[in-house]
């Protein structure tokens, strides 16, 4: 377990932000976790993704993100400064790392002062070490996510948008309740449930939030930025990765809702639990926007459904009918024996 002690200036200040380059790193992560086969959504992504690092050695710099022990410093990996940074950004804030930086994040781990290869470069000659990593992580974006980082960009900002609107609506007691089912918050203790044992206190700093699609459910914390604890998170959204929708069975008598409103309309249904724009529905469901338009539609009409404009942003939830549909009809059979 990693234990986080949260006092309360922290809690207030807990904020949202997407980070391209902690992408770079659970994407790489997730390969390294699954060497021969990623499961579904991760797929036919992972193949292609293997086959860049095979295929283009700019990217191997960017392969010292993947450890043995799957820690790597925090300077190349950079808590992100603003809610929604560009991977440009983001390689900046890491070509300019200050030396007494390094310095700082490799005596806390490393107090022996025996640097592991790969980092000793990072020390000996810092600028090249920086700019070569970061030219290495540019190149693997730029073959292996950056095809599929619009639709991935607008499955994440529908869950900024949605943890926004409770942030600002319950508080972060509610947030942190339903964030994750394996992040437990009993204030003012956060639990990552992971086959780690660590505990931090974070006292008068920031806590971030970081929704990540690579994430596939792995939990990460950062507790070396001077003002900032960040946890990420596995967010929505992940299907769009996928050739299609996972292989679901016909509608039976065992899923009721499928059976009465149709399964394309049932899914739409249990999706919107948590309100979501067309867009994100799409992205997160693996469909085309046309169907999840059509689906929608017609359960707007049907007064399951509502639509509210949420800035420039239409978002869609249940009405009380469509939420008694829901949970009265019958749970996803997918997770009916979880």
């Amino acid at each position: 377990m990693i234990r986080i002690e949260i006092d309360e200036p922290t809690l207030a200040r807990t904020r949202i932000a997407t980070s391209p380059i902690w992408e770079v790193l659970t994407s790489l992560a997730l390969l390294h976790r699954n060497p021969t086969e990623a499961p579904w959504p991760y797929t036919s992504w992972a193949r292609q993704a293997r086959q860049v690092l095979a295929d283009v050695p700019a990217t191997a710099p960017a392969r010292i993100l993947i450890t043995p022990d799957g820690w790597s410093p925090d300077f190349l990996t950079p808590v992100p400064s603003t809610p929604a940074a560009s991977l440009a950004e983001e390689l900046a804030v890491v070509r300019a790392t200050p030396p007494e930086v390094i310095t700082a994040q490799l005596a806390r781990y490393y107090r022996n002062g025996e640097l592991p290869a790969w980092l000793r470069p990072f020390v000996t000659d810092r600028q090249a070490a920086l700019d070569r990593y970061a030219d290495g992580v540019q190149a693997y974006w730029d073959a292996a996510i950056a095809p599929w980082w619009p639709a991935m960009q607008t499955a994440l900002d529908e869950e900024v948008l949605f943890r926004a609107r409770a942030l600002a609506a319950h508080g972060p007691d509610a947030l942190l309740a339903d964030l994750h089912d394996r992040v437990r918050w009993e204030r003012p203790v956060l639990t990552l449930v992971k086959p780690l044992e660590h505990h931090f206190q974070a006292v008068n700093k920031r806590l971030l939030l970081i929704p990540l699609i690579f994430s596939r459910g792995a939990l990460a914390c950062s507790t070396d930025h001077p003002e900032i604890v960040a946890v990420t998170y596995q967010a929505r959204g992940a299907a769009m990765l996928a050739d299609g929708p996972a292989q679901t069975a016909e509608p039976t008598e065992t899923d009721r809702l499928a059976t009465l409103v149709g399964r394309g309309r049932a899914t739409v249904l249990r999706a919107l639990t948590r309100p979501a724009t067309t867009a994100g529905l799409a992205a997160t469901l693996g469909l085309a926007p046309s169907t999840v338009s059509e689906h929608l539609a017609a359960l707007v009409a049907a007064g399951v459904v509502h639509r509210r404009r949420a800035g420039r942003r239409v978002l869609y939830g249940l009405e009380p009918a469509g939420l008694a549909l829901v949970t009265l009809i019958g749970a996803d059979p997918a997770n009916a024996s979880a």
